[in-house]
């Protein structure tokens, strides 16, 4: 009995890998990544910073800031006048009146509740207010 020797057996297709399911999941990746990105807005606030020295303003000239403190314990106060924080607008608002070039100059202590200083911002926007400015005091 004569024993057949195994050879390899030559096949006329060729091995690959087949890309076609994987080019179908990066496509799939592609417009889910589009799509997502369409609806992602980002919110930020425009800051005006200084850029070198401060021009002298006198303080009965129309441009002349309207002056907002925060206290540390939350205590608001316009001209220096002690209001709540839901006067802050109407305050706002009249002394705007007066002066309408005027800008809002807003000084917060380091401890002042965040939630307040951005009620306070709102309120000066609602109040038709768009040159804000900050800063901080101990």
């Amino acid at each position: 009995m004569r024993m057949r020797r195994h050879t390899a057996e030559t096949h006329d297709t060729a091995t690959g890998i087949d890309l076609a399911p994987m080019l179908d999941f990066v496509v799939n990746l592609l417009i889910f990544f589009i799509i997502t990105a369409v609806f992602v807005k980002e919110v930020a606030l425009e800051v005006n910073r200084p850029s070198g020295e401060p021009e002298a303003v006198k303080p009965d000239d129309d441009t002349a800031s309207i002056p907002i403190s925060i206290l540390g314990d939350g205590s608001i106060w316009v001209d220096n006048r002690e209001v709540d924080e839901r006067a802050v607008r109407a305050n706002v608002e009249r002394m705007h009146a007066v002066k309408p070039k005027a800008g809002v100059f807003i000084v917060a202590d380091q401890f002042a509740p965040t939630g307040v200083v951005v009620n306070v911002i709102d309120s000066a926007r609602l109040a038709g207010i768009e040159n804000i400015t900050f800063s901080t005091g101990q």
